[in-house]
């Protein structure tokens, strides 16, 4: 049946598959399959103007301004001119566009070079190149050695025997080791043939487009037969291909549809926790603004009825005015033009240009300067600063990002004598630094010049020829499943299934021990300079229930001997009677090592007797033939010669941690953040390095680990975890339980919940998706919470999406990611922010990202000194903007009353235009861009200052209303205070000084004057930028007044300039300046009152932190000496544990050996 047929058929039955064939452009356009270009950007051409308008009047306070806009031009209500508000907007609009298009451009350059790359693409019978934008499905494709993949293929062939590829997969899941893929074998057979390939007409029925990683599903129809696809046969975009000179393929997915992109998620537009809260606020502003004009309006309806209309001689009625009434609704929208200082366009100006500021800060930060890589911090978004010092929630990926992916050979114990510490002359133990002298081994000309050790006195013991030093690192050359690859005579570089092998195989080389090169049946050491080829006789191959690993070999003496390594426990069970004392040393040795948080492992060997060994492999070879319970067989035999092994030793392993990753965790504890390790990794690697970085800590109560294979066992073992971690959670009285019983309905949050101690979690991909199910995902989310730290292993990129999606939805939190990898890039996006890390692993995260540097100690200067500055300072600019401006606008409603509620204003209309542009725009800015309340010493030091932010202590909705009665009280007091003071008052010369321009000019002036003063009182980190811009701006005031009311602008502009010597007049009164004084006083004393009454009577731990920093200030104390964690021996041999299935049995096969290739310097061993 042809796939046109079969497409028609399951159409009928709804089965939603994918058909191509292979060669044919023509016959797959038909069913619209994407190009293979790649889009994370967000806008075009076309949609950028309606889509960046549409997100910003999102703002509701942009909506609200456009209103206003449209009032304003109504001149029967307009009281101001309508371009002092589209002038404001076009410029908030303008600036907030073009940084979003900035951010948009650098998506599109990054898309362009990735679209831009070029591909070997097979065309009409002989091979072109192309883009990769240009590669469409049905293709064949043509990648050679340490090439990228272009798009999800079929493997059709490959230049190795067998059509093996060998692929790295960092950027999807974070590992580096190597992975085998292998062409089916009706493919296979082409080779690199053009001809044949060209001809090659199959048709591929596979699944739909999906984000499963490590599932595929297919049948390639050709020459009549049916071959099973799976997904050991496809090759994901995103991989490298490594130590495969070419391969060919098919493409099956392209751009979108491949698993990486299904992978990534979507952009969103990010906006942050106080963005929200300040919608809510213009909301609630407007109402209570709309309130305020129907009650003037209310009062100018009383007053034209009462008075107004009996006045109409002197003041009359304008020709539209038919009523009171509607009089009274002209004067509503008077009124509401007027009051809209109360959220001022000119509040978003600032905040864009402070969030701006403080993004510099963080470019320009040298303590976040990588030198190694020559990069800075980079503040890729403006928008998100001060959600910066509010996280809760630390998604962290784990390889690349906490390690440096990077296994070091650290320690080791050879026949009872330890190896790798370092001493000083005096003789007790050292800590290794970069300072000190590495071993030199320039002796071995193979040495891996890379490889570091510093203690010289296994060097001397390997140089003199102990018995036990040259079978331990012999057995190291030998026990393992490493392909070498040697391009260059004398070059080698070690393709591993995992970093830990690779690292045991340098260390031997380097101590002269060289694993050169392999066949299926032989393995080539040079031995301290003597090439040595043993016969591999047999190799028995990790797993996960083993846990060891072991080869068979016959030296060139003939001898037969066992090498086996594995995890202690397992190995201890092995050893031969004679071998208790040294057991016994060698464990208190692995003991050191687990408590230094290194890996390790235990070696041992084995001499077999010939006769003894035939009768085995007799055995193993029926036992690996059998049809029926062939791993159960296999695990026997091979236990049957794995036993009384003479103990050689031990191996410790530094899974080397990015610098200062350890304190950065234990300090972002204190500050009450819980971090997450979501991770491709292995779950004994992940919970190693949980360890490790202080994630996890021996003094914990429990690990609870989650590892069901269904969804029922999955929600028992979290209840009881939970059950444990706060007893009586599971009953209907516990508050969470009722409130959820309740069924609140959707988004609901909820409510932090205390653990009884201190608890971890660990839960695997397979038990993940069963908990992220509907009726599991609260269950998961409720127990993880109550942990101190969580490690989820074996995921997939959309599993840490979902992860860091159901925290969102659930918890009251701000919520970070950060990671390295393209496997990291879905949570990134998901996340309130996403922090990209350079890495090891490309810069596909860091490019997705809204902040990115190089190291991940960087993230607790981001948060607890960047995050923290930036929301305090957001906080007391919003605080004290709201405050100033209901001050400033509120004295309109009082003078109301004695305007007859006209809507007239109290102050000179060029001071309502300075006000806020000029006036009290550097203060309020120089508070907002350079205000600490402690330095960054202390911050760091004090992490428990971070806490406020999370809970949103300093600005919300209590503090908004706070605002709002000190802007209604300081009003009544700017208001009634001149009046009172020129009420009746004359001058010296007689003349009364109670009128309307004098009064307008000591109001104002006293409110500059008390605005100055309550944000003399908000700062708390004077600089000389601060002083002049607080005090120059108040002094400028006086400057422009003079100017202002001068004689020749007001003769050359009646109309326009109208406060003729006014200034003049009222500036040497002292009723001017005793008004000024009382209002200083008045609108002062409950502020001061009530910051020194606050920490007496409602007192926080914050400011119990900052009498603590003060005193030791007064009283410096010494820093804190960082003591080295040590970990107990409970956690050993996590290499062996978490050690896959090797290479071994593909070794052993024979398919590693590339009998048709020509001679080369090592011509029939595996490059």
């Amino acid at each position: 049946m042809s796939v046109s047929e079969k497409e028609s058929e399951d159409k009928q039955n709804g089965a939603p598959e994918r058909y191509l064939q292979a060669n044919n452009r023509e016959f797959n356009s038909l069913f619209g399959y994407p190009d293979n270009s790649v889009k994370t950007s967000k806008y075009n051409a076309l949609n950028f103007l309606p889509m960046n308008l549409f997100e910003q009047f999102q703002r509701l306070a942009n909506a609200y301004f456009l209103f206003l806009l449209f009032l304003q031009l109504i001149p029967q209500i307009s009281s101001l001119a309508w371009y002092t508000t589209v002038v404001p907007l076009m410029v908030v609009l303008s600036i907030t566009a073009v940084k979003d298009a900035i951010d948009d451009m650098k998506r599109h350059q990054n898309d362009n070079q990735v679209n831009n790359r070029s591909v070997l693409v097979l065309m009409n019978g002989r091979i072109v190149t192309e883009k990769w934008m240009n590669v469409q499905v049905g293709d064949i494709i043509k990648l050679e050695n340490n090439q990228i993949v272009t798009a999800d293929i079929l493997l059709l062939s490959s230049s190795e025997p067998y059509s093996l590829t060998y692929i790295e997969t960092a950027e999807l899941d974070g590992e580096t080791n190597l992975k085998v893929k292998q062409a089916i074998s009706v493919t296979s057979e082409m080779e690199d043939n053009l001809k044949l390939l060209s001809a090659f007409d199959g048709e591929v029925r596979c699944e739909s487009p999906n984000n499963k990683l490590d599932k595929f599903t297919g049948i390639l129809m050709y020459k009549g037969k049916n071959y099973i696809l799976n997904h050991d046969r496809l090759i994901l975009r995103g991989c490298v291909i490594r130590n495969t000179d070419w391969c060919y393929g098919l493409v099956i997915f392209t751009g979108p549809d491949t698993k990486v992109m299904q992978n990534s998620g979507k952009s969103t537009f990010k906006r942050t926790h106080i963005d929200h809260l300040m919608n809510v606020l213009v909301l609630w502003i407007f109402l209570f603004l709309g309130c305020m004009c129907f009650l003037l309006a209310v009062g100018h309806y009383i007053w034209e009825n009462n008075k107004g209309y009996y006045f109409q001689d002197y003041l009359p009625w304008e020709d539209y005015v038919s009523s009171s009434v509607f009089s009274a609704t002209l004067i509503f929208w008077s009124y509401f033009i007027i009051l809209n200082t109360m959220v001022p366009i000119s509040l978003y100006v600032s905040v864009e240009i402070i969030r701006l500021g403080n993004s510099f800060y963080i470019n320009w930060d040298q303590k976040m300067f990588y030198e190694p890589k020559n990069m800075p911090a980079q503040a890729r978004t403006t928008t998100l600063n001060e959600e910066l010092g509010q996280v809760k929630y630390v998604f962290s990926d784990k390889t690349g990002t906490l390690t440096q992916n990077i296994m070091i050979f650290n320690k080791c114990s050879i026949n009872g004598i330890l190896y790798g510490d370092v001493c000083d002359k005096s003789g007790p133990r050292t800590e290794v630094s970069k300072k000190r002298e590495k071993v030199d081994f320039s002796y071995n000309k193979l040495a891996d010049p890379k490889f570091s050790f510093y203690d010289k006195t296994l060097v001397e013991v390997v140089k003199k020829g102990d018995h036990w030093v040259h079978l331990f690192f012999l057995s190291l050359s030998l026990c393992h499943t490493v392909i070498s690859e040697e391009k260059v005579e004398g070059e080698l570089v070690y393709q591993a299934q995992s970093p830990d092998e690779g690292a045991l195989v340098t260390a031997a080389r380097n101590f002269g021990f060289v694993f050169r090169s392999r066949t299926s049946e032989t393995i080539m050491v040079v031995e301290m300079g003597k090439t040595r080829i043993y016969q591999l006789l047999a190799i028995l191959d990790f797993s996960n229930t083993r846990k060891r690993m072991s080869v068979i070999v016959r030296t060139p003496e003939n001898r037969i001997l066992l090498f086996c390594k594995g995890a202690d426990t397992i190995l201890c069970q092995l050893l031969h009677p004679s071998c208790r004392s040294l057991k016994d040393v060698t464990m208190d040795h692995l003991d050191d090592f687990a408590s230094d948080g290194l890996r390790t492992l235990m070696l041992a060997y084995r001499e077999l007797d010939s006769a003894f060994f035939q009768d085995w492999s007799k055995k193993h070879s029926e036992a690996c033939l059998s049809l029926e319970n062939r791993e159960n067989k296999i695990s026997i035999v091979y236990e049957e010669i794995e036993r009384d092994l003479m103990l050689l030793g031990a191996t410790a392993i530094e899974d080397k941690l990015q610098d200062g990753v350890p304190e950065t965790i234990l300090t972002l504890n204190k500050a009450k953040i819980k971090i997450w390790v979501l991770t491709g990794d292995k779950q004994e690697t992940a919970v190693n390095i949980a360890y490790a970085c202080n994630i996890f800590e021996d003094e914990m109560d429990e690990i609870f680990i989650v590892e069901g294979n269904n969804g029922e066992t999955v929600g028992g073992e979290l209840r009881s975890a939970r059950e444990k971690m706060k007893p009586g959670s599971l009953l209907e009285s516990d508050p969470v339980n009722s409130y959820l019983t309740t069924k609140p309905q959707p988004p609901f949050k909820i409510p932090e919940e205390v653990p009884s101690g201190s608890y971890g979690l660990i839960i695997n991909g397979y038990s993940l998706a069963h908990a992220l199910e509907g009726n599991l995902e609260l269950e998961l989310l409720r127990t993880a919470c109550l942990c101190k730290g969580v490690i989820c292993c074996r995921m997939t990129p959309l599993q840490k999406a979902q992860v860091v999606e159901l925290v969102k939805k659930y918890k009251k939190a701000v919520t970070l990611a950060i990671g390295d990898g393209a496997n990291d890039v879905s949570m990134i996006k998901a996340a309130h922010i996403g922090v990209g890390i350079s890495g090891q692993e490309g810069m596909q995260a860091m490019l997705s990202s809204d902040y990115a540097f190089s190291q991940f100690r960087y993230l607790q200067r981001l948060l607890l000194v960047h995050g923290r500055w930036s929301y305090n300072r957001m906080c007391k600019f919003l605080s004290y903007f709201f405050y100033k401006n209901f001050a400033f606008t509120l004295v309109h409603v009082w003078y109301a009353f004695y305007s007859g509620f006209s809507a007239q204003t109290v102050y000179d209309t060029w001071f309502i235009t300075f006000y806020n542009l000029i006036y009290t725009s550097l203060p309020v800015l120089g508070l907002s861009l350079f205000d600490q309340d402690v330095n960054e010493t202390w911050s760091l030091r004090f992490p428990e200052l971070y806490e406020p932010g999370q809970h949103n202590l300093y600005f919300n909705k209590k503090e908004f209303v706070k605002c709002l009665l000190h802007g209604i009280y300081s009003s009544f007091v700017l208001f009634f205070i001149p009046m009172g003071t020129v009420y009746n008052s004359v001058r010296q010369d007689g003349k009364e000084i109670s009128d309307y321009q004098s009064f307008s000019l000591i109001v104002q002036t006293s409110l500059l004057c008390v605005v100055t003063m309550q944000i003399s009182l908000e700062t708390t980190y004077w600089t000389m930028i601060s002083h002049v811009f607080t005090w120059g701006s108040l002094g400028f005031y006086f400057c422009i007044l003079f100017f202002l009311y001068s004689d020749g602008l007001c003769l050359l502009f009646p109309d326009t300039f109208q406060f003729l010597g006014v200034a003049r007049n009222t500036l040497n009164l002292p009723q001017m300046w005793l008004s000024v004084v009382l209002s200083i006083i008045l609108c002062m004393l409950p502020v001061i009152g009530y910051q020194f009454l606050k920490p007496l009577f409602w007192p926080v731990s914050v400011d119990q932190i900052i009498d603590r920093i003060h005193h030791c200030m007064r009283h410096p104390l010494p820093y804190p000496i960082r003591t080295k964690l040590k970990h107990t021996a409970s956690r050993r041999s996590a290499y062996a544990f978490s050690h896959k299935q090797g290479f071994g049995a593909l070794i052993t096969s024979g398919k590693t050996v590339k009998a048709k290739l020509p001679k080369r310097n090592s011509s029939h061993y595996k490059r």
